[in-house]
């Protein structure tokens, strides 16, 4: 009986751990991989839903490299051990499935990229407040989970700046304080006015210096410890605006 195919079994590694294992008769790696991947989506997924968001963001994104470079590990480990198998076969010509491997790049990419979309929003004060002013400013805040004296305080400050389309082009916030646990934002309104500089202390020029004309709010932040499923307090913080005030 023949040895399969080194593509035949990349390909099918590349399906699920594991695969490529049975397929070249190594059945109690293979199903050892297959079980692992299983417990290893569990995992990653386990963690993002608790950690994702928080002041441990690392840990579930690390984790999904990690399950990505497994994967591509034993489906290298699999083709190799189906190439030894043959070595009278000819060399692997240009464009074999071997370079299916390539594949991994697009799950590579895809949880670099899109972890980003929900990962560290609240991992710390800046992310917070800024989650809250993209909000705001699209006048999305009561879709975005807020609790309700923010969501009315927000609305009261965007109704003081009228109805025009660039309403919120001269409002700046900024963390003014951050300690135990607990921070204060600030968001003004502002103008910029020209003051004259000094380029090295030689070449005059001048820059626009924002001015605050007057404060529109404050917003409290806390950070809450973050608990997983089934676990306990790990040590990670979700940074959450809990009341906001108009002046």
């Amino acid at each position: 009986m023949s040895s399969p195919d080194p593509g035949s079994v990349l390909r099918r590694a590349l399906i699920a751990w594991g695969w490529g294992h049975i397929a070249i008769g190594n059945t109690l790696l293979g199903r050892g991989l297959l079980v692992s991947e299983a417990v290893a989506v569990l995992i990653v997924a386990w963690l993002t839903a608790g950690l994702a968001d928080s002041s441990a963001y690392l840990v579930p994104f690390l984790a999904g490299i990690g399950f990505i470079a497994v994967w591509g590990w034993q489906a290298v480990n699999a083709y190799r051990a189906a190439q030894a198998a043959e070595p009278a076969r000819p060399p692997t010509p240009e464009r074999s499935p071997a370079t299916a491997i390539g594949w991994l790049s697009i799950p590579l990419l895809a949880w670099g990229t899109g972890f980003w979309l929900i990962g560290a929003d609240a991992a710390t004060p800046a992310a917070t407040l800024d989650r809250f002013v993209s909000a705001w400013t699209s006048d999305a805040v009561g879709d975005a989970g807020f609790p309700e004296p923010v969501i009315r305080a927000a609305d009261e400050a965007a109704d003081r700046l009228g109805t025009g389309p660039d309403r919120f082009r001269d409002v700046r916030f900024s963390i003014v304080s951050e300690a135990d646990g607990r921070a204060t934002a600030i968001g003004e309104a502002i103008h910029f006015e020209r003051r004259a500089t000094r380029l090295f202390g030689i070449f005059p020029g001048s820059e626009l210096v924002p001015v605050g004309d007057e404060r529109l709010l404050a917003l409290e932040l806390v950070a809450r410890p973050v608990q997983l499923a089934g676990g306990g307090d790990v040590g990670a913080v979700r940074w959450e605006l809990v009341d906001a005030t108009l002046p």
